[in-house]
Protein backbone atom coordinates (compact mmCIF):
# COMPACT_ATOMS: atom_id res chain seq x y z
CA UNK A 1 0.00 0.00 0.00
CA UNK A 2 1.45 3.46 -1.08
CA UNK A 3 1.78 6.17 1.38
CA UNK A 4 -0.78 9.35 1.88
CA UNK A 5 0.28 12.27 3.36
CA UNK A 6 -1.64 15.16 4.68
CA UNK A 7 -1.51 18.38 6.80
CA UNK A 8 -2.62 18.02 10.42
CA UNK A 9 -2.11 20.39 13.07
CA UNK A 10 0.49 22.08 10.82
CA UNK A 11 2.03 18.80 10.63
CA UNK A 12 2.44 16.74 7.48
CA UNK A 13 1.52 12.85 8.86
CA UNK A 14 1.64 9.81 6.54
CA UNK A 15 0.16 6.15 6.75
CA UNK A 16 1.87 3.47 5.17
CA UNK A 17 2.30 -0.35 5.70
CA UNK A 18 4.30 -2.01 8.41
CA UNK A 19 7.45 -2.86 7.62
CA UNK A 20 8.70 -5.94 10.13
CA UNK A 21 12.28 -5.22 9.43
CA UNK A 22 11.85 -1.59 9.88
CA UNK A 23 9.13 -0.67 12.58
CA UNK A 24 8.61 -3.32 14.91
CA UNK A 25 10.88 -1.36 17.51
CA UNK A 26 8.88 1.73 17.50
CA UNK A 27 5.42 0.16 16.75
CA UNK A 28 6.47 -1.47 20.12
CA UNK A 29 7.14 1.64 21.60
CA UNK A 30 4.12 2.80 20.85
CA UNK A 31 2.19 0.15 22.18
CA UNK A 32 3.94 0.63 26.09
CA UNK A 33 3.10 4.30 26.43
CA UNK A 34 -0.11 3.36 25.18
CA UNK A 35 -3.36 2.73 28.05
CA UNK A 36 -5.35 -0.19 26.95
CA UNK A 37 -8.14 -0.72 28.86
CA UNK A 38 -10.01 0.83 31.86
CA UNK A 39 -7.02 1.10 34.82
CA UNK A 40 -7.49 -2.10 37.40
CA UNK A 41 -8.69 -4.68 34.71
CA UNK A 42 -7.26 -6.62 31.91
CA UNK A 43 -4.56 -4.28 29.66
CA UNK A 44 -2.44 -5.69 26.62
CA UNK A 45 1.05 -5.77 27.89
CA UNK A 46 3.10 -7.06 25.23
CA UNK A 47 4.42 -9.42 22.72
CA UNK A 48 5.96 -12.20 23.47
CA UNK A 49 7.67 -12.56 20.39
CA UNK A 50 8.13 -8.99 19.39
CA UNK A 51 6.03 -9.16 16.67
CA UNK A 52 2.93 -6.55 16.60
CA UNK A 53 0.84 -7.91 13.95
CA UNK A 54 0.74 -11.65 15.65
CA UNK A 55 -2.84 -11.30 16.47
CA UNK A 56 -4.16 -10.86 13.15
CA UNK A 57 -1.79 -13.44 11.75
CA UNK A 58 -3.72 -15.88 12.13
CA UNK A 59 -6.33 -14.24 9.50
CA UNK A 60 -6.69 -15.44 5.84
CA UNK A 61 -6.05 -11.53 4.83
CA UNK A 62 -4.78 -9.19 7.16
CA UNK A 63 -3.21 -5.75 7.00
CA UNK A 64 -1.04 -3.40 9.57
CA UNK A 65 -0.48 0.05 9.01
CA UNK A 66 1.61 3.16 10.83
CA UNK A 67 1.29 6.37 11.10
CA UNK A 68 4.54 8.40 10.39
CA UNK A 69 5.36 12.57 11.15
CA UNK A 70 8.49 12.56 9.98
CA UNK A 71 10.62 9.38 10.78
CA UNK A 72 8.88 9.14 14.02
CA UNK A 73 6.12 6.34 14.17
CA UNK A 74 2.85 8.35 16.11
CA UNK A 75 0.32 5.20 15.11
CA UNK A 76 -0.38 2.46 14.14
CA UNK A 77 -3.81 0.13 13.39
CA UNK A 78 -4.52 -3.23 11.98
CA UNK A 79 -7.13 -4.91 10.64
CA UNK A 80 -8.17 -8.08 9.11
CA UNK A 81 -10.73 -9.69 6.38
CA UNK A 82 -12.97 -12.79 6.43
CA UNK A 83 -16.24 -14.21 5.22
CA UNK A 84 -18.36 -15.03 8.06
CA UNK A 85 -22.70 -15.26 8.60
CA UNK A 86 -24.72 -12.56 9.11
CA UNK A 87 -27.09 -14.83 11.88
CA UNK A 88 -30.18 -17.32 11.84
CA UNK A 89 -32.78 -14.73 10.34
CA UNK A 90 -30.30 -14.05 6.75
CA UNK A 91 -30.56 -17.69 5.10
CA UNK A 92 -31.61 -18.91 1.98
CA UNK A 93 -32.82 -21.87 0.53
CA UNK A 94 -30.21 -24.28 -1.18
CA UNK A 95 -32.12 -25.28 -4.74
CA UNK A 96 -29.92 -28.22 -5.06
CA UNK A 97 -29.89 -29.73 -1.67
CA UNK A 98 -32.81 -27.90 -0.37
CA UNK A 99 -31.66 -27.39 2.71
CA UNK A 100 -31.14 -24.05 4.63
CA UNK A 101 -27.78 -22.76 4.33
CA UNK A 102 -26.30 -19.95 6.12
CA UNK A 103 -25.80 -16.80 4.20
CA UNK A 104 -21.95 -15.45 4.18
CA UNK A 105 -20.80 -11.54 4.25
CA UNK A 106 -17.31 -10.83 3.87
CA UNK A 107 -16.31 -8.92 6.90
CA UNK A 108 -13.47 -6.71 8.15
CA UNK A 109 -12.15 -6.26 11.58
CA UNK A 110 -10.45 -3.08 12.98
CA UNK A 111 -8.23 -3.82 15.89
CA UNK A 112 -4.97 -2.33 17.70
CA UNK A 113 -5.81 1.39 16.95
CA UNK A 114 -3.15 3.03 18.85
CA UNK A 115 -1.66 6.85 19.01
CA UNK A 116 0.88 7.87 20.78
CA UNK A 117 -0.07 10.06 23.87
CA UNK A 118 1.84 13.08 22.75
CA UNK A 119 0.43 13.31 19.45
CA UNK A 120 -3.21 12.81 19.85
CA UNK A 121 -6.02 15.70 19.21
CA UNK A 122 -4.48 16.02 15.22
CA UNK A 123 -6.91 13.47 13.32
CA UNK A 124 -4.31 10.73 13.52
CA UNK A 125 -6.25 7.90 14.19
CA UNK A 126 -9.07 9.02 12.01
CA UNK A 127 -6.52 8.73 9.24
CA UNK A 128 -5.97 5.72 10.00
CA UNK A 129 -9.27 4.19 9.78
CA UNK A 130 -10.03 5.57 6.83
CA UNK A 131 -6.73 4.01 5.22
CA UNK A 132 -7.67 0.47 6.29
CA UNK A 133 -11.05 1.03 5.19
CA UNK A 134 -9.94 1.68 1.93
CA UNK A 135 -8.20 -1.43 1.56
CA UNK A 136 -10.70 -3.09 3.66
CA UNK A 137 -13.08 -1.76 0.40
CA UNK A 138 -10.29 -2.84 -2.19
CA UNK A 139 -10.23 -5.97 -0.98
CA UNK A 140 -14.16 -6.71 -1.19
CA UNK A 141 -15.06 -6.24 2.43
CA UNK A 142 -19.10 -5.63 2.64
CA UNK A 143 -18.79 -4.69 6.32
CA UNK A 144 -15.84 -3.27 8.79
CA UNK A 145 -16.57 -3.77 12.74
CA UNK A 146 -14.49 -2.53 15.67
CA UNK A 147 -14.74 -3.66 19.57
CA UNK A 148 -14.07 -1.33 22.25
CA UNK A 149 -15.37 -0.63 26.13
CA UNK A 150 -18.16 1.00 26.53
CA UNK A 151 -17.45 3.83 28.77
CA UNK A 152 -13.81 4.33 26.62
CA UNK A 153 -15.92 8.24 24.62
CA UNK A 154 -12.44 9.05 22.84
CA UNK A 155 -12.61 5.63 20.70
CA UNK A 156 -17.22 5.54 20.64
CA UNK A 157 -17.31 8.97 19.46
CA UNK A 158 -14.32 8.91 16.72
CA UNK A 159 -16.36 5.80 15.44
CA UNK A 160 -19.78 6.72 15.29
CA UNK A 161 -19.13 10.27 15.44
CA UNK A 162 -16.52 10.75 12.47
CA UNK A 163 -16.17 7.24 10.75
CA UNK A 164 -19.72 6.58 10.45
CA UNK A 165 -20.01 3.57 12.74
CA UNK A 166 -22.86 2.40 14.61
CA UNK A 167 -23.73 0.87 17.95
CA UNK A 168 -24.22 -3.11 17.10
CA UNK A 169 -23.78 -5.66 19.63
CA UNK A 170 -22.97 -5.41 23.24
CA UNK A 171 -21.22 -8.93 24.39
CA UNK A 172 -19.60 -9.55 27.77
CA UNK A 173 -15.96 -10.74 28.50
CA UNK A 174 -16.11 -13.16 31.21
CA UNK A 175 -12.97 -13.56 33.04
CA UNK A 176 -12.03 -16.24 35.69
CA UNK A 177 -8.80 -16.59 37.81
CA UNK A 178 -6.40 -19.35 37.66
CA UNK A 179 -6.34 -20.82 41.29
CA UNK A 180 -3.89 -22.80 42.67
CA UNK A 181 -5.93 -25.59 43.02
CA UNK A 182 -7.88 -27.53 40.17
CA UNK A 183 -11.42 -27.22 40.55
CA UNK A 184 -14.32 -29.71 40.05
CA UNK A 185 -15.75 -30.76 36.46
CA UNK A 186 -18.71 -32.54 37.95
CA UNK A 187 -17.40 -36.32 36.47
CA UNK A 188 -19.96 -38.03 38.53
CA UNK A 189 -22.48 -36.47 36.60
CA UNK A 190 -20.64 -35.01 33.34
CA UNK A 191 -18.40 -37.25 30.93
CA UNK A 192 -16.42 -34.75 28.76
CA UNK A 193 -14.82 -36.37 25.33
CA UNK A 194 -12.36 -34.16 23.49
CA UNK A 195 -13.15 -34.37 19.47
CA UNK A 196 -11.24 -34.80 17.08
CA UNK A 197 -10.86 -31.30 14.48
CA UNK A 198 -12.58 -32.75 11.93
CA UNK A 199 -15.42 -34.33 14.18
CA UNK A 200 -15.66 -31.01 16.02
CA UNK A 201 -15.99 -28.77 12.68
CA UNK A 202 -18.92 -30.99 11.78
CA UNK A 203 -20.61 -30.35 14.91
CA UNK A 204 -20.19 -26.46 14.37
CA UNK A 205 -21.13 -26.55 10.98
CA UNK A 206 -24.44 -28.49 11.81
CA UNK A 207 -25.62 -26.69 15.12
CA UNK A 208 -23.81 -23.30 14.64
CA UNK A 209 -23.12 -21.89 11.69
CA UNK A 210 -25.87 -19.93 11.24
CA UNK A 211 -24.76 -17.80 14.46
CA UNK A 212 -23.79 -14.80 13.93
CA UNK A 213 -19.95 -13.96 13.41
CA UNK A 214 -19.34 -17.45 12.84
CA UNK A 215 -16.36 -17.85 10.26
CA UNK A 216 -16.95 -19.98 7.09
CA UNK A 217 -13.20 -20.85 7.59
CA UNK A 218 -13.82 -22.82 10.78
CA UNK A 219 -11.63 -25.63 9.92
CA UNK A 220 -8.80 -23.23 9.79
CA UNK A 221 -9.09 -21.87 13.26
CA UNK A 222 -9.88 -25.68 15.06
CA UNK A 223 -6.38 -26.99 12.76
CA UNK A 224 -4.85 -23.98 13.58
CA UNK A 225 -1.82 -24.90 16.31
CA UNK A 226 -3.39 -22.22 18.96
CA UNK A 227 -6.58 -24.08 19.34
CA UNK A 228 -5.87 -26.57 22.49
CA UNK A 229 -8.66 -28.78 21.33
CA UNK A 230 -12.27 -28.90 21.57
CA UNK A 231 -14.32 -30.70 24.19
CA UNK A 232 -17.72 -32.27 24.24
CA UNK A 233 -20.41 -32.71 28.02
CA UNK A 234 -22.48 -35.06 27.86
CA UNK A 235 -24.73 -36.55 30.75
CA UNK A 236 -22.50 -39.45 32.57
CA UNK A 237 -25.65 -41.97 31.87
CA UNK A 238 -26.14 -40.99 28.00
CA UNK A 239 -24.69 -43.97 25.56
CA UNK A 240 -21.76 -41.48 24.37
CA UNK A 241 -18.37 -42.14 26.26
CA UNK A 242 -14.49 -42.25 25.44
CA UNK A 243 -14.84 -45.81 24.82
CA UNK A 244 -18.28 -45.49 22.68
CA UNK A 245 -17.66 -42.87 20.69
CA UNK A 246 -17.97 -43.05 17.28
CA UNK A 247 -17.94 -39.43 15.31
CA UNK A 248 -19.90 -36.59 15.30
CA UNK A 249 -21.93 -37.77 12.43
CA UNK A 250 -23.61 -40.77 14.54
CA UNK A 251 -23.87 -38.09 17.38
CA UNK A 252 -25.14 -35.59 15.30
CA UNK A 253 -28.13 -38.31 14.52
CA UNK A 254 -29.06 -38.93 17.70
CA UNK A 255 -27.58 -36.79 20.69
CA UNK A 256 -28.46 -36.41 24.33
CA UNK A 257 -31.21 -34.61 25.82
CA UNK A 258 -28.16 -32.24 27.10
CA UNK A 259 -25.28 -31.48 25.93
CA UNK A 260 -22.57 -28.48 25.09
CA UNK A 261 -19.37 -28.00 23.78
CA UNK A 262 -16.27 -25.53 23.92
CA UNK A 263 -12.88 -25.11 22.29
CA UNK A 264 -9.37 -23.64 24.04
CA UNK A 265 -7.32 -20.92 22.60
CA UNK A 266 -4.10 -20.60 23.66
CA UNK A 267 -3.72 -17.42 24.04
CA UNK A 268 -0.67 -17.24 26.41
CA UNK A 269 1.96 -17.95 22.23
CA UNK A 270 0.46 -14.68 21.40
CA UNK A 271 0.64 -11.98 24.12
CA UNK A 272 0.33 -11.14 27.77
CA UNK A 273 -1.98 -9.39 29.61
CA UNK A 274 -1.00 -7.47 32.66
CA UNK A 275 -3.44 -5.28 35.43
CA UNK A 276 -2.52 -1.84 36.44
CA UNK A 277 -3.56 0.49 38.82
CA UNK A 278 -3.61 -1.78 41.96
CA UNK A 279 -2.21 -0.53 45.15
CA UNK A 280 -0.08 -2.39 47.39
CA UNK A 281 -2.89 -2.95 50.05
CA UNK A 282 -4.39 -5.01 46.72
CA UNK A 283 -1.30 -6.67 46.05
CA UNK A 284 -0.73 -7.66 49.44
CA UNK A 285 -4.30 -9.10 49.74
CA UNK A 286 -3.91 -10.73 46.40
CA UNK A 287 -0.53 -12.26 47.62
CA UNK A 288 -1.72 -13.64 50.80
CA UNK A 289 -5.08 -15.52 49.26
CA UNK A 290 -2.11 -17.44 47.16
CA UNK A 291 0.03 -18.07 49.75
CA UNK A 292 -3.56 -19.73 52.03
CA UNK A 293 -4.19 -21.34 48.54
CA UNK A 294 -1.11 -23.15 48.35
CA UNK A 295 -0.64 -23.92 51.61
CA UNK A 296 -4.35 -25.56 52.56
CA UNK A 297 -5.32 -26.51 48.69
CA UNK A 298 -7.78 -29.10 49.96
CA UNK A 299 -10.13 -26.03 50.89
CA UNK A 300 -10.17 -25.05 47.48
CA UNK A 301 -10.35 -21.45 48.36
CA UNK A 302 -10.69 -18.91 45.35
CA UNK A 303 -6.97 -17.12 45.30
CA UNK A 304 -6.43 -14.42 43.32
CA UNK A 305 -3.26 -15.41 41.00
CA UNK A 306 -0.30 -12.71 40.24
CA UNK A 307 -1.86 -10.75 37.46
CA UNK A 308 0.90 -8.01 38.26
CA UNK A 309 3.03 -8.81 36.06
CA UNK A 310 2.81 -9.90 32.51
CA UNK A 311 0.70 -12.76 32.82
CA UNK A 312 -0.41 -15.69 29.83
CA UNK A 313 -4.52 -16.77 29.53
CA UNK A 314 -6.37 -19.36 27.82
CA UNK A 315 -9.81 -18.36 25.71
CA UNK A 316 -12.76 -20.69 25.72
CA UNK A 317 -14.88 -20.32 22.42
CA UNK A 318 -17.36 -21.72 20.28
CA UNK A 319 -19.50 -22.03 23.55
CA UNK A 320 -22.61 -23.68 22.78
CA UNK A 321 -25.18 -26.62 23.95
CA UNK A 322 -28.52 -27.66 23.97
CA UNK A 323 -30.85 -28.84 26.15
CA UNK A 324 -32.30 -28.25 30.05
CA UNK A 325 -28.71 -29.10 31.65
CA UNK A 326 -26.17 -27.37 29.42
CA UNK A 327 -25.74 -24.85 32.07
CA UNK A 328 -24.86 -27.84 33.90
CA UNK A 329 -22.60 -28.90 30.94
CA UNK A 330 -21.03 -25.50 30.27
CA UNK A 331 -19.67 -25.40 34.38
CA UNK A 332 -18.28 -29.05 33.50
CA UNK A 333 -16.44 -27.64 30.91
CA UNK A 334 -15.14 -24.15 32.12
CA UNK A 335 -13.81 -26.62 35.10
CA UNK A 336 -11.64 -28.63 32.63
CA UNK A 337 -10.67 -25.71 30.94
CA UNK A 338 -9.19 -23.79 34.40
CA UNK A 339 -7.25 -26.87 34.93
CA UNK A 340 -5.89 -27.31 31.57
CA UNK A 341 -5.45 -23.33 31.84
CA UNK A 342 -3.59 -24.40 35.43
CA UNK A 343 -1.36 -27.17 34.30
CA UNK A 344 0.20 -24.49 31.09
CA UNK A 345 1.09 -22.22 33.51
CA UNK A 346 -1.85 -19.61 32.82
CA UNK A 347 -3.66 -17.44 35.58
CA UNK A 348 -7.08 -16.29 34.26
CA UNK A 349 -9.59 -18.15 31.79
CA UNK A 350 -11.64 -15.58 29.60
CA UNK A 351 -14.27 -16.19 27.18
CA UNK A 352 -16.41 -13.15 25.16
CA UNK A 353 -20.36 -14.37 24.88
CA UNK A 354 -23.62 -12.46 24.11
CA UNK A 355 -25.46 -10.43 26.61
CA UNK A 356 -28.16 -12.79 26.31
CA UNK A 357 -26.62 -15.86 25.96
CA UNK A 358 -29.01 -18.20 28.34
CA UNK A 359 -25.07 -20.52 28.86
CA UNK A 360 -22.96 -17.50 30.65
CA UNK A 361 -25.08 -18.66 33.65
CA UNK A 362 -22.56 -21.76 33.67
CA UNK A 363 -19.35 -19.43 32.79
CA UNK A 364 -17.56 -18.81 36.04
CA UNK A 365 -16.09 -15.24 36.33
CA UNK A 366 -14.93 -12.27 38.66
CA UNK A 367 -16.86 -8.99 37.77
CA UNK A 368 -13.72 -6.91 39.09
CA UNK A 369 -12.02 -8.01 36.10
CA UNK A 370 -14.85 -9.30 33.69
CA UNK A 371 -16.41 -6.12 31.28
CA UNK A 372 -20.10 -6.66 31.64
CA UNK A 373 -20.66 -4.74 28.16
CA UNK A 374 -17.96 -4.77 25.77
CA UNK A 375 -19.09 -2.83 22.28
CA UNK A 376 -19.17 -3.85 19.07
CA UNK A 377 -19.46 -0.90 16.37
CA UNK A 378 -20.15 -1.72 12.85
CA UNK A 379 -20.54 -0.17 9.47
CA UNK A 380 -21.60 -1.25 5.79
CA UNK A 381 -19.17 -0.42 3.35
CA UNK A 382 -21.13 -1.33 0.42
CA UNK A 383 -23.83 -2.60 -1.74
CA UNK A 384 -23.08 -5.63 -3.36
CA UNK A 385 -23.16 -9.22 -1.26
CA UNK A 386 -21.43 -12.05 -2.73
CA UNK A 387 -24.53 -14.24 -1.68
CA UNK A 388 -27.20 -12.20 -2.91
CA UNK A 389 -29.15 -9.44 -1.47
CA UNK A 390 -29.86 -10.12 2.56
CA UNK A 391 -30.23 -6.64 3.37
CA UNK A 392 -28.65 -4.34 5.67
CA UNK A 393 -26.93 -6.09 8.32
CA UNK A 394 -26.17 -3.14 10.81
CA UNK A 395 -30.03 -2.80 10.94
CA UNK A 396 -30.60 -6.45 12.34
CA UNK A 397 -31.82 -7.27 16.03
CA UNK A 398 -29.54 -9.38 17.99
CA UNK A 399 -29.61 -12.97 18.60
CA UNK A 400 -29.16 -15.34 21.27
CA UNK A 401 -26.02 -16.27 20.56
CA UNK A 402 -22.66 -14.62 18.83
CA UNK A 403 -19.44 -17.09 18.07
CA UNK A 404 -16.49 -15.20 19.19
CA UNK A 405 -13.16 -15.47 16.88
CA UNK A 406 -10.56 -16.16 18.63
CA UNK A 407 -8.02 -14.90 15.92
CA UNK A 408 -9.50 -11.69 17.15
CA UNK A 409 -9.72 -11.40 20.77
Amino acid sequence: MGEEASSTAMVQVSVREFDPNKDRESVEAVERICEVGPSGKLSLFTDLHGDPITRVRNSPTFLMLVAEIGEETVGMIRGCIKTVTCGKKLQRLDKTTTKQVPVYTKLAYILGLRVSPFHRRMGIALKLVQAIEKWFSDNGAEYSYMATENDNEASVKLFTEKCGYSKFRTPSILVNPVFAHRVSTNSSRVTIIPLAPADAESLYRSRFATTEFFPRDIDSVLNNKLTLGTFLAVPKDCRYSHDTWQGAEEFLLDPPGSWAVVSVWNSKDMYTLEVKGASRVNRALAKATRLVDRALPWLKLPSFPNLFEPFGFQLMYGLGGFGPDAVTMVRALCGLTHNLAKEQGCRVVATEVSSTEPLRFGVPHWKMLSCEEDLWCIKRLGEDYSDGAVGDWTKSPPGFSIFVDPREF
